[in-house]
């Protein structure tokens, strides 16, 4: 049995500050953005209409993990849309299926988009990871990055 909820950022808008740390902290920091152009970015998501939007992995009021669901996550690829971007679990709650069902939940929340596929993008060092849970990879070495592709149905 799952021992956290998964809510959709909108519905939890208390939780952006927290999501945009996460993010930016591991991603963004050293790239000249600032924390808080990463956090004005998560705004549209807090309407609840559509895409761009985020869930949140949480027990009670502790936060867990998150992932977004945006338009592009690679620059290089303009045609390959929407994506599942900046897929986080807190280091001490990993190992559980945070990960895996803030994906299954990204690609649900998708297909009632009637979105046919998504896009994902990361290092080579841990596509593993994303093969194992159903993603395939249609392209390796784009700025560094291997790009996977799922069906949402």
């Amino acid at each position: 049995m799952r021992k956290w909820t998964i809510s959709n950022l909108a519905h939890v808008p208390y939780y952006a500050d927290t999501v945009a740390d996460r993010g930016w902290t591991t991603w963004w920091r050293d790239d000249g953005i600032s924390l808080a152009n990463y956090r004005a970015g998560l705004e549209p998501m807090l309407s609840g209409k559509g895409i761009p939007c985020g869930y949140v992995a949480h027990r009670a009021e502790l936060y867990l993990g998150s992932v977004l669901l945006i338009e592009n996550d690679l620059e290089s690829r303009p045609k390959l849309k929407p994506w599942v971007a900046a897929l986080w679990v807190d280091v001490p709650e990993r190992g559980q299926g945070i990960a895996s069902d803030l994906m299954i939940h990204a690609r649900s929340e998708a297909a009632k988009f009637e979105i046919a596929n998504l896009y994902l993008c990361a290092v080579p060092q841990i596509s593993s990871y994303y093969q194992t849970r159903g993603w395939r990879i249609v392209e390796t070495g784009v700025d560094g990055l291997d790009v996977f592709e799922m069906a949402t149905v």
